[in-house]
């Protein structure tokens, strides 16, 4: 398991990393070289990763989710050259300013952000809480810091459960849908279901599942992604990823956790983890992560 621990966290780098080159149009992926997410030799991630180590920090530190802490930890991590939203940078440098983070969730939005955002980052969750109910509550209590919206809440508890699958057992739509209690979810997760019927096609991916920044529009597509590809390469996952357009990096993060978590670090590519930004500390992290965790098990 340590070993599904470690592919988890750098599945979600690696496809963070590399989604990242092509997401957007021109400008956009000229800005993200000149930020040095394009420059040969390293693969740089962006707040998908940052965000999602932290989590593992604290998660390694501590034995249940405090909101308190994570929150601020955040928010002291958050920096635009990462790739942070302009709605999520607004929330993270009002808690770093010291609003309370249940007043700051909803001051960028009234009804909270419904973008991807808790789901980008709440993999550890899926590791650690083996039971049911707590993991929901966890991921629950990660997502409405900054995503209090029902969709984002949402797309935070069904990518956790799919990471505790994939970890654990066999991804299965059927029981994410058990997990559903927004009907908008449980209808992308009956047209993943027919999707997977026929050879992956991006732009019936695009059209029936989405490919944007919206929880709604990239967890079912990220979770499909994975039950596509996950007999086969890495590269081949991220590559369709890339292929869908939209948010690729976030994309291509959830779905490389889902991989790595089943597959573990030793079918991740040799070639691209040795030029992963901090692949060590990552590392690190999803051991000491395995370590705090197993007598709660």
């Amino acid at each position: 398991m340590r070993d599904r621990y470690e592919g988890c966290l750098l599945g979600l780098a690696l496809g963070d990393a590399l989604g990242a080159r092509h997401e957007g149009g021109f400008a956009a992926r000229s800005m993200w070289w000149l930020l040095g997410l394009g420059r040969p030799g390293v693969l740089r991630w962006t707040d998908d990763t940052q965000m999602a180590a932290v989590l593992a920090e604290a998660l390694g530190r501590d034995s249940k989710v405090d909101q308190d802490a994570l929150a601020l930890r955040w928010a002291r991590e958050a920096r635009w050259a990462r790739g942070y939203g302009p709605g999520a940078l607004k929330v993270l440098r009002r808690i770093r300013g010291g609003m309370p983070w249940r007043e700051a969730a909803v001051s960028a939005f009234p009804d909270g952000s419904y973008g991807n955002g808790a789901a980008m980052r709440v993999a550890p969750v899926g590791l650690v809480f083996q039971e049911a109910a707590p993991r929901r509550a966890a991921a629950r209590d990660t997502a409405i810091i900054t995503h209090a919206h029902p969709h984002g809440v949402e797309g935070a508890v069904l990518m956790a459960e799919a990471t505790w699958m994939a970890a654990y057992g066999v991804v299965s739509l059927p029981a994410l849908a058990e997990a559903c209690t927004e009907d908008a979810f449980l209808e992308r997760l009956r047209r993943a279901e027919t999707l997977l019927t026929s050879a992956p096609d991006p732009r019936r991916v695009r059209r029936d599942l989405g490919h944007d920044m919206t929880a709604l529009g990239s967890v079912v597509t990220a979770i499909y992604v994975y039950l596509a590809f996950r007999d086969g390469a890495f590269m081949d996952l991220v590559d369709f990823a890339t292929r869908l357009g939209g948010d690729t990096d976030t994309i291509a993060a959830m779905a490389g956790a889902m991989y790595g978590a089943a597959r573990g670090v030793g079918e991740l590519p040799d070639e691209a983890l040795d030029v992963l930004e901090d692949g060590p500390r990552l590392r690190a992290l999803a051991a000491r992560l395995y370590a705090a965790w197993p007598s709660r098990l």
